[in-house]
């Protein structure tokens, strides 16, 4: 058994603090880029249905290019890979920055530029979740992944922040930030040198832990950082009764998140009416309460607080999914977690109608850091449950399932938004994705008892 180091161990390790003090620099930039560009596209337009077009065009080419990036992540020297993808995103954001100083009308050109990044982020991020696996020393991931956690949630506090202060005094300063930060990213990450233990050629991608870190790449939703708390919480719980396992986990790992994984995972999840309910729940309600996506037209013309009011409310969400992540750590949920997912997942919707009826900035604020907050402990009942519930032979499909599916609802949620909001107005459309979301937790009880009645959870999967 590997021994187990300390924090500061860790962090005097040669390729750690590189490593953590690059995501960082990317994370930051990624969250003032998207901040900027909600409010750049709803000052031109005012149309909420470009909001929703936006969050598209930022997750299409990761969406298009999963099975690709993946390859070329296991393939090549992740390193390089992550490097040359900032690389395009410097590259991107220097264009933004040089477009946006023309004072431009059309928005074309920046879905285009949005896309182009959006491509070296498709790249970057694969490369990035697997090399904790390959810099780590034995025993120490957890904790790595603990750090890399911390990491992302003040980096999505800290971001949009910046981002708004910076688009007031010059629309273009954000991206030029974002052209430094993420720079700096893409110099740093090759100072994360594998050990030379872990050097092997055709090395699959990583497994649980660093899998599970695709979803810190979803900056529109920061309740996703408690997926890697949950999977950790859901690894603590079956730790002994996995053991026997290492073999078929071992082979689980070394398979690709592709549509053909997730198309064998369906099957599994029909069977398991908690599998099916705990995901399909996260799916809908996130599919109808994706508010976070027209947070620049309800500063603008609900709460009249401009940029930097903006950049706050972004913040928001951050602050409340780190209050749960601290709470999570320091005491996990053991009962009564079926109708504590329930209850969850109801206050977001709660909140999302409180956000939508407000125009008053203080209740804004609180309902944003409230609603993640309350998805936050969703996702984690949700990431530690269905790893207890699901066969150890089938897990590697249904998480592919769970992340292609979860993913997609996500940006998803964001153009359902934005379309709702076209058509009702943005307070109509946030109240009714609140509304919607209590409906789908009324329909859900119904439809899986079993899930509704879940208490502990299970001691170990089932064999």
């Amino acid at each position: 058994m590997a021994e187990t180091i300390s924090a500061k161990q860790l962090l005097r390790t040669r390729s750690v603090t590189p490593f953590l003090l690059a995501s960082v620099a990317s994370t930051i930039a990624t969250m003032i880029q998207i901040t900027a560009l909600g409010k750049q596209i709803y000052d031109m337009t005012g149309r909420d249905l470009d909001l929703g077009l936006l969050g598209l065009a930022e997750f299409a080419p990761a969406f298009l290019l999963m099975t690709v990036t993946g390859s070329v992540a296991d393939r090549f020297d992740r390193r390089h890979v992550a490097s040359i993808g900032l690389g395009v995103e410097v590259l991107a954001s220097g264009m933004l920055a040089w477009y946006i100083a023309t004072q431009p009308t059309a928005t074309l050109p920046i879905f285009v530029i949005v896309i182009i990044f959006g491509i070296g982020r498709a790249f970057v991020s694969p490369a990035t979740r697997s090399m904790p696996a390959d810099i780590a020393p034995d025993g120490s991931i957890p904790r790595l992944t603990a750090f890399h956690v911390g990491c992302w949630q003040a980096s999505a506090i800290v971001g949009p922040v910046i981002a708004g202060f910076l688009f007031v005094v010059s629309p273009t300063w954000p991206f030029i930030a974002c052209m430094v930060l993420t720079a700096v990213g893409a110099v740093l990450i090759q100072f994360a040198r594998p050990r030379p233990d872990r050097i092997t050629p055709g090395n699959a991608l990583a497994g649980d832990h660093e899998a599970s870190m695709i979803d810190l790449g979803d900056e529109m939703r920061p309740a996703e950082m408690l997926d890697v708390l949950g999977e950790q919480n859901a690894d603590h719980i079956a730790h002994k009764s996995l053991t026997p396992n290492l073999t078929s986990n071992a082979a689980n790992k070394k398979k690709k998140r592709t549509f053909h994984e997730a198309f064998e995972g369906f099957r599994v999840i029909r069977r398991n009416p908690a599998l099916l309910g705990a995901i399909s729940l996260d799916l809908f309600a996130v599919l109808f309460g994706g508010a976070v996506a027209l947070l620049p037209a309800i500063a603008e013309n609900r709460l009249g607080v401009g940029a930097v009011g903006l950049g706050w409310l972004r913040a928001a969400g951050g602050i409340g999914a780190a209050v749960v992540t601290i709470a999570l750590s320091l005491r996990p949920i053991q009962r009564r977690t079926g109708p504590i997912m329930f209850i969850a997942v109801a206050l977001f919707g709660v909140f999302t109608i409180t956000l939508g009826v407000t125009h008053n900035f203080a209740i804004a604020f609180l309902s944003v850091m409230l609603l993640s907050a309350a998805d936050s402990v969703s996702v984690f009942i949700r990431s530690t449950l269905v790893p207890l519930v699901t066969p150890s032979s089938a897990r590697g499909r249904v998480m592919a399932v769970e992340g292609v599916f979860i993913g997609a609802s996500n940006e998803l949620g964001a153009f359902e938004s934005g379309v709702a909001g076209q058509l009702l107005g943005t307070g109509r459309a946030v109240v009714f994705g609140g509304v919607a979301t209590i409906g789908v937790v009324i329909c859900w009880i119904m439809l899986f008892p079993v899930l509704w009645r879940y208490d502990r959870f299970p001691d170990h999967p089932p064999d």
